[in-house]
């Protein structure tokens, strides 16, 4: 099993996937080997394993399974196992439960401060004022912030991203305290970049203290809150795909979309009841 994993993660590096999604696809592939461990692989196998995971996990996870496998099946030549991922009818609306606000991002900051968590605090404002993704943090460079902008590759694109000058002054400052004169500013104190699952944690720690349900607090809810925030403003979701680095404005319709709640405000507000 091992061996087929290390020769697939090394077809993944080929394809130039990002170091999140390989890590997903190797873990949920390993998934795949335990349950089929000793049987053939047939369609029955495909369609029973698939079974397994509409009971095992929720559709949106089943899904991800469902495509790591299938990328692991073209690799090894056996495109014809392919299973079809579960239709899932996407909401309309935005959960209330799971999107931050700009007041609970805003006490998420001033806990991690009040924690005398200096680097926490400015990697969640980095994060939710450039709109970037967590794994981008180390494009965040001394030469970048004196330039006031960083270019990011991502995915095989490449994208230039804003450093707003009030974070300008606050990562100069930053980097001067910790005497880091260039590459990245986000490291470990032996150099090395830090680890998403430690910021994750550490952002976790916030929640208790800050007011705020630990279902809304992980990183890539700050780009959400980027996301939301330049749409409210500009109206242009055609930009906003390009700032965030998205091949497709589907996939940034998710990020803008409203609440139910909010949804209700505004048709009460339209007053076509006589």
């Amino acid at each position: 099993m091992e061996n087929r994993i290390e020769k697939f993660e090394i077809y993944l590096d080929e394809e130039e996937k990002s170091s999140n999604t390989k890590e997903k696809y190797l873990r949920d592939l390993r998934v795949f080997f335990r349950f089929a461990r000793g049987r053939e692989w047939d369609k029955a196998l495909m369609i029973e394993y698939k079974e397994y995971l509409k009971e095992s996990y929720a559709l949106s996870s089943a899904n991800s399974m469902i495509a790591a496998l299938n990328a692991y099946l073209d690799f090894s030549g056996m495109g014809d196992l392919h299973i079809k991922r579960f239709k899932v009818q996407r909401s309309g609306f935005a959960s209330q439960n799971k999107e931050l606000t700009h007041n609970e991002y805003s006490r998420l900051v001033k806990t991690a401060r009040m924690n005398n968590n200096e680097r926490l605090a400015i990697i969640i404002e980095t994060i939710c004022a450039c709109g970037i993704r967590v794994s981008e943090l180390s494009y965040i460079t001394a030469e970048g912030v004196r330039r006031g902008e960083i270019q990011v590759s991502c995915k095989g694109k490449s994208r230039k991203v804003f450093i707003v000058s009030s974070l300008q002054k606050k990562l100069v400052s930053y980097a001067k305290k910790k005497n880091i004169k260039d590459g990245e500013i986000f490291v470990t104190r032996s150099g090395k970049s830090l680890s998403r699952c430690n910021i994750w944690r550490e952002m976790k720690g916030l929640c208790e203290r800050a007011g705020v349900s630990p279902e809304k607090v992980f990183p890539h809810n700050l780009r959400h809150l980027f996301a939301r925030t330049f749409y409210n403003m500009e109206k242009d979701i055609v930009r906003l795909a390009d700032i965030l680095g998205h091949s497709s404005i589907d996939t940034t319709r998710i990020y803008t979309a409203t609440s139910g709640a909010e949804h209700r405000r505004k048709m009460e507000n339209m007053r076509l009841v006589i």
